[in-house]
């Protein structure tokens, strides 16, 4: 699991650091300053990405692609969606 955003890697660390001092841990964050990986997975508005979250395959497909700002408020629903294209692979 990776979080892939538009923002620079330092602004990235700034809340990679956030996430691991609240959490204790953290994922791994990837730059997309171009939305190149954004825009393949379907996520690209305009010149920022949209919030939500992705599934891809091991050969590139994406099996799963969900826009939703409210994500982390509706976690057990993000889990339960994740877990259930995971299990599909």
């Amino acid at each position: 699991m990776y979080v892939i955003s538009k923002d620079q890697p330092e602004e990235q660390k700034l809340l990679h650091d956030e996430l691991e001092k609240t959490f204790g841990q953290s994922l791994p964050f990837i730059s997309d300053p171009e939305l190149e990986l954004i825009d393949g997975v379907g996520m690209k508005n305009g010149d920022v990405a949209y919030r939500g979250y992705a599934i891809i395959a091991p050969d590139g497909q994406v099996v799963l692609k969900q826009v939703n700002d409210y994500w982390g408020q509706e976690l057990d629903k993000t889990v339960e969606d994740i877990k259930e294209a995971y299990d599909a692979l």
